[in-house]
Formats: C-alpha cells, sequence, structure tokens
C-alpha cells in the first residue's frame, strides 16, 4: 500500500498548493498542451473517453489549449503504458489505461516492464460492464447462462468463448466462470472486440465476452443474446439482464475501467490541475451522452478514490489469476 499512501500525501499537498495561488497565476501556470496516449486502436471505446476528455481541456489551469490523442496499440495497451513510463514527468503526457494494465498484468507477465508506481493515478475516465453473449452456434432455445452450460457440457467440442485477447479481463472472466461452473470453456482470443463479434454472429465462435455496450446494435438486430453482465449491478444499457452475481456466481464480478494517469515524479499540483480538468470534463453533458451511447458510464474521480480501487483490484486478481492459472507471454 505504500505507493497510495505516496498519493494521497501527493493529492493533500497540492490542495494546500492551489489554495495559494490566485485565478491568473494558475492559467499562467498552465501546459499549453497535453498529449493522451492510448494502447488500443482509434475509434475503440476507450479511444472515445480519450478524445472527449482531451477536447475540453483546454482553457483551465492544466492546459491553455484542446489536449490531443496518440493512439499505440499493441500488446494489451502496455506499450503506451512503457511510453508513460519514459514521458516528461511534467504533466504534458499523460496515458489512458484499463485498470487491468496494473492490477492484473502484474500477476500475468512475468516480465512486464513497468510496475504500478511507475505511474501515477490522476482519474477515473469511465466504467465498462462485461457481458456473455451467445450467437447463432447455440441452438436459440438457449435462453439463459443455466441453459447455456448445460449445453456446453454436453457439446465440449463446441463448447468455446472469444475475447479480446489472451489475459484481458473478459478472458480472465470467461476462464473464472468456466472454473466456478466446473465446465470447460475454451478459449478463443482474438485481436480486439469486433472481429470476435463479428466471429460470434457468424457462428464461427458459439460465445463471447466483451464489454456489453459493443454487443447493443447486434442485440437490437436480434444476431445475438447477452445472458449475463459483469457489474456490481444490472448495467443501465442491459437492465433485462442479470448479473453472473445474480445467477450464483460472484467471483465473476468486475467493473472494469478506463483511468488517466500521469508519470511518477509528475509535480503534485499539476497532477491537482489534471484531475480538475479532467473531472470537469466528465461532468459534460455532451460527454456523458457520448460515452452512454457506446455503452460507457463518464465516472471521474478523486486520485485517492482510483488509487484504492486499483490497489483492491490488484490484491483481489493477486489470488484469481494464481486460481485460473493462466500466464502471459513474456
Amino acid at each position: 500500500m505504500q505507493m497510495h499512501r505516496r498519493h494521497f500525501v501527493q493529492a493533500l499537498g497540492s490542495a494546500a498548493a492551489l489554495g495559494s495561488l490566485s485565478p491568473l497565476q494558475a492559467l499562467a501556470q498552465a501546459l499549453d498542451q497535453v498529449k493522451i496516449m492510448y494502447g488500443f486502436p482509434a475509434g475503440s471505446s476507450g479511444d472515445s473517453v480519450a478524445r472527449r476528455v482531451a477536447e475540453r481541456l483546454g482553457g483551465t489551469p492544466y492546459s491553455k489549449g484542446p489536449g490531443f490523442v496518440e493512439n499505440k496499440p499493441g500488446a494489451g495497451g502496455r506499450i503506451a503504458v512503457e511510453a508513460l513510463k519514459n514521458a516528461p514527468p511534467n504533466g504534458s503526457v499523460l496515458a489512458l489505461a484499463p485498470v487491468s494494465a496494473f492490477s492484473v498484468y502484474p500477476h500475468i507477465y512475468p516480465k512486464l516492464t513497468y510496475k504500478p508506481e511507475d505511474a501515477i493515478p490522476v482519474s477515473i475516465g469511465a466504467v465498462i460492464y462485461h457481458g456473455l453473449a451467445v450467437g447463432p452456434a447455440v441452438p436459440a432455445e438457449v435462453k439463459t447462462l443455466k441453459d447455456f452450460l448445460a449445453w456446453a457440457k454436453a457439446h465440449p467440442d463446441r463448447a468455446n468463448f472469444g475475447s479480446p485477447g489472451a489475459g484481458s479481463m473478459p478472458h480472465l472472466l470467461g476462464a473464472l466462470l468456466s472454473l466456478r461452473s466446473g465446465v470447460e470453456l475454451k478459449h478463443a482470443p482474438y485481436r480486439g472486440t469486433v472481429p470476435s463479434i463479428t466471429d460470434l454472429v457468424g457462428g464461427q465462435v458459439a460465445a463471447t465476452m466483451n464489454p456489453s455496450g459493443d454487443y447493443l446494435q447486434y442485440l437490437k438486430a436480434g444476431r445475438l443474446r447477452v445472458l449475463a453482465t459483469s457489474g456490481r449491478q444490472r448495467s443501465p444499457f442491459l437492465p433485462d439482464v442479470p448479473t453472473f452475481t445474480e445467477l450464483g456466481f460472484p467471483d465473476v464480478t468486475v467493473e472494469e475501467w478506463f483511468g488517466f494517469y500521469a508519470p511518477a515524479k509528475t509535480p503534485a499540483t499539476t497532477i491537482a490541475n489534471a484531475n480538475a480538468a479532467i473531472t470537469a470534463a466528465l461532468k459534460d453533458k455532451a460527454v456523458i451522452d457520448g460515452l452512454a451511447a457506446l455503452g460507457l458510464l463518464a465516472r471521474g474521480s478523486t486520485q485517492q478514490e482510483m488509487a484504492a480501487d486499483q490497489q483492491a483490484e490488484f490484491e483481489r486478481w493477486s489470488s484469481l489469476v494464481k486460481q485460473i492459472g493462466f500466464t502471459g507471454e513474456s
């Protein structure tokens, strides 16, 4: 917990520093522009979070002009985090990353080139609910999770699920469901959400575990059925779909989030300015509505809240990853 105590002290110190500055002094110290690195392709869900926030950073004590996004896809988002580690610690470069990059990856990649303490949590950006969906490869009479597990047990040669990639949160949730249910579900890793859902609706894979917002257009068209979602409560975008917890699998619960991070050693006052600008952007109705259309919940946070949640997830997945038995490539 040491790294999080350090973040708390930084936050408290930055608040005091900000209180001693006049508005004009604060604006004078603003950066000219901020770059937000994102470790997945343009057009993906998190990319929308980064871009909507970036364009609203201008004219704040943090940045004089709007920010811009640099996509650095690859290695499940790790490339962007590695780049952040080597970025100047002055607030001019941030990264938007899934919490799993800091809470799960350290447990599954033996040669990870960064540590959680290499990045300072700034603010949560948006929350994702994952969901298990089935397509035409599964008979139409399979309408519930119980039905699917019974079908999978009876058809082990066809019982598989796709995910956006090995080591991703959806992959681990599917593996955990398999472990807890005692039904073997073979994993089919894809290079992202889109190709996995394309194969799902095309009947090439029986089921997929993906961000539930990515299913919405296909669900409306009747091309797939979502059987369960991963939130602590039902997804506001799929209120008729039960959670895994409701269905007897409380371990298969996660509300994954994308968060904004700064390089270690970034000044506390700069971190506080960044947090204020980001959380204000996430309260903008246009941002909230735009992300909701993608199945994302805009949610800003304090540094302390983000750091504490990350640490809780880190500790939780330490045990779960060992039970699943998955190890990523070096």
